[in-house]
């Protein structure tokens, strides 16, 4: 059974950090592109970035320097490092793994950027 469990979210002030994990059980976690996509409220769900086994990253434009995504492969765990937070970061934040048609989700986990 494949699991994708996402931790670390929660209440953070504007301009402050949270680091997201998603650990991985399931699947052979190198094989899969690993990534980050997030939905706010009234939204569709959005690319936030994106790793390789190589450690090629993609993220959104509009994230570029203030989200660093990374992963560990013997831990089976990516990771989002998220910094200078804004209030429109608030969302719920997914993880999500792709391989060969294969795609998986986990459930989220939410980040709210507020004072």
């Amino acid at each position: 059974q494949v699991q994708l469990v996402e931790s670390g979210g929660g209440l953070v002030q504007p301009g402050g950090s949270l680091r997201l994990s998603c650990a991985a059980s399931g699947i052979i976690f190198r094989f899969y592109v690993m990534g980050w996509y997030r939905q706010a409220p009234g939204k569709q769900r959005e690319l936030v970035a994106t790793i390789i086994n190589g450690g090629t990253t993609n993220y959104a434009d509009s994230l570029k320097g203030r989200f660093t995504i990374s992963r560990d492969n013997a831990k089976n765990t990516v990771y989002l490092q998220m910094n200078s937070l804004k209030p429109e970061d608030t969302a719920v934040y997914y993880c999500r793994a792709t391989f060969a048609g294969y795609d998986y989700w986990g459930q989220g986990t939410q980040v709210t950027v507020s004072s």
